[in-house]
């Protein structure tokens, strides 16, 4: 093995158009961490805040960049017995420090030092990345390279939102926005599992028969109604059982007046802004509740996992070779896609 890679990088913030490539050093890994080969990666909104200079934190330069890959183990530290040379894994991006009181309690994700990778360490748009070993999973059977790429924050922040915080069953109505995204045909498919009724928004026609096809029962495009009027049309009045926001500013308040009373309403996004004005009695009025979810943890990833191919499966909208990166985030900043957008590393 040469000890130099072939990456995908950054060295200033600004738009995906800074995006350069160059050779760095493999990663050297310790007793506990894994090796990667990275066969395939997935984008994430996250990417772009990243790239953009909007996360809260300090990112250092150059900067390999995303986070959710799929690969090959290149290498094992010596402390690794569960994962071998050879294995075809998935990179669980949430990293924590695995001691503290909320990892022992299995909350990683509410650990002190809970990070995502590719944020404050190089990411996984390079021919190799290291993990830590409890962060490496094997890829589930009867899924590709790209597909498993896709998994990661997507489904893990949605498990979170819907099963473990909003208490999602039989029976609810839930309004997932976005129902296009990455996310939100991810917890389409989630929230079907538990067979509860999906309503979702779309901002095209198009995307209309798509979400239906994996499981939305009603799909409104907010372009061309008013969504809080439908929903309250198909609800009766009621409202949901649980609402998933990742849009922020645009989209706050009215998921507010669309959560039925006791209902959970979840934030993990603010694509449109972060600052909504909120009515507060609007929200104690009904005793609602509203959880700020961060991803989730390794738990409920070694638990959801077992559901994949045959109950959940990653909807791709598209696939680009690593040399045309530039061309797969200016798709995800067109939103005209449907689904996960996937960088190959295959014959790079």
């Amino acid at each position: 093995m040469a000890n130099q890679m072939l990456s995908a990088y950054y060295d200033k913030h600004g738009s995906y158009e800074n995006i350069k490539f160059g050779e760095f050093p493999i990663p050297e890994i310790n007793e506990n961490e894994v090796l990667v080969k990275v066969k395939a990666f997935s984008l994430n909104h996250l990417d772009i805040w990243i790239m953009e200079g909007k996360y809260p934190i300090k990112i250092p330069m150059p900067h390999i960049f995303a986070s959710d890959c799929s690969g090959v183990v290149a290498k094992v530290g010596k402390a690794v017995k569960h994962i071998k040379e050879g294995d075809k894994v998935i990179v669980y991006p949430g990293l924590s420090c695995g001691v503290c009181e909320k990892c022992l309690s299995g909350r990683d994700n509410e650990c002190d030092n809970f990070h995502i990778l590719g944020v404050l360490e190089n990411g996984v748009s390079a021919e190799y990345v290291k993990a830590p070993a409890v962060n490496v999973f094997p890829l589930p059977k009867g899924l590709s390279f790209e597909e498993c790429a896709s998994i990661g924050i997507t489904y893990t922040t949605m498990w979170h939102s819907l099963i473990t915080r909003g208490k999602t069953k039989a029976g609810d109505t839930v309004l997932i926005h976005g129902g296009g995204s990455g996310v939100g045909t991810a917890g389409i498919q989630i929230a079907k599992l538990y067979n509860a009724t999906v309503i979702t928004t779309v901002g095209d026609d198009w995307k209309i028969e798509k979400a239906k096809d994996i499981g939305a029962d009603y799909v409104i495009n907010y372009n061309k109604e008013d969504f809080v009027e439908k929903v309250m049309e198909i609800t009766d009045g009621k409202g949901c059982d649980v609402v998933v926001d990742h849009i922020g500013e645009a989209t706050f308040n009215k998921s507010i007046q669309i959560t039925k009373r006791g209902g959970n309403l979840i934030t993990f996004g603010a694509t449109t802004g972060g600052e909504p004005k909120i009515n507060l009695r609007a929200i104690f009025g009904k005793n609602i509740t509203i959880h700020g979810v961060y991803m989730g943890t390794k738990g409920e990833v070694k638990h959801y996992l077992k559901f994949f191919p045959n109950y959940l499966r990653p909807v791709i909208d598209s696939v680009f070779h690593f040399k045309d990166v530039k061309k797969a985030y200016e798709k995800l900043l067109s939103r005209q896609f449907f689904g996960k957008i996937v960088v190959t590393l295959e014959d790079t």
